[in-house]
């Protein structure tokens, strides 16, 4: 990606500032049952099945601190490599997303579009590309405020242009619509990929897959005792076989 505005705009102070002026949460609800779960299923598999090789801080609905006096940027979901958060989340500067505290914007933002009263193609895309993100996602199932349900935005000298494809090779991730059943709702869903091209998936899932291969191990080994007892030949229990 071509000339990506990496550092803070002027606005954005080097130095931790005060914080008490500061809200960093106002206890705002999500706008929908499906936004909620969407959120998650873009966060928690990235810790349940992304290897990366370097940190990475993921979340829903925290807000990015772009300037002091300015109210925060809350995408439904950001992903920032090369950061971790503080351990100690109860301290007010540990608890969103400070440009000046991380040194850099989120690589990813993700807007799951549910209306036309988000400013997701208007104010929000500039701000986005304003502070530096490489990827601006919007994810709009209905159809709100774009023909297509999803479009992936990159950005290029501080301006997005609309991908014509869903990688995100300077992440190496890429985004898929999955139609399938997450946590019992049924729906389009929007989610990662990795580079090789695999799904990737929830702890549950991933718990399910395991126990899937399990259960098709022990179905194999029982076969093969069967055939070497019809040959006359007592399986060892070294072979997996009760």
């Amino acid at each position: 990606m071509s000339e990506v505005l990496l550092s803070p705009p002027d606005s954005v102070v080097a130095d931790m500032p005060e914080m008490d002026h500061i809200v960093t949460e106002d206890d705002t609800p999500v706008d929908n049952v499906f936004s909620e779960k969407q959120q998650r299923l873009l966060v928690e598999p990235l810790y349940s099945s992304w290897q990366p090789g370097r940190p990475f801080f993921a979340a829903a609905n925290v807000g990015i601190f772009y300037a002091v006096r300015q109210p925060p940027l809350v995408p439904d979901m950001f992903l920032s490599l090369d950061v971790q958060p503080d351990e100690d989340i109860r301290r007010k500067e540990n608890r969103s997303y400070f440009l000046w505290k991380f040194g850099k914007p989120p690589e990813v933002v993700v807007e799951v579009v549910s209306n036309k009263e988000g400013g997701e193609l208007s104010r929000k895309l500039r701000l986005y590309a304003r502070i530096g993100v490489w990827y601006y996602v919007v994810f709009n199932p209905e159809q709100c405020v774009q023909e297509s349900i999803l479009r992936v935005y990159g950005l290029s000298i501080a301006r997005y242009f609309p991908q014509q494809d869903l990688d995100l090779n300077e992440v190496c991730l890429k985004l898929t619509i999955w139609d399938g059943v997450f946590e019992g709702l049924r729906a389009q869903w929007l989610r990662w990929v990795d580079a090789d091209g695999n799904l990737l998936l929830t702890g549950m899932e991933r718990v399910a897959q395991e126990h899937q291969q399990f259960e098709q191990e022990r179905q194999r080994a029982e076969r093969l005792a069967k055939q070497l007892r019809a040959l006359g030949i007592e399986p060892e229990h070294d072979q997996g076989i009760a």
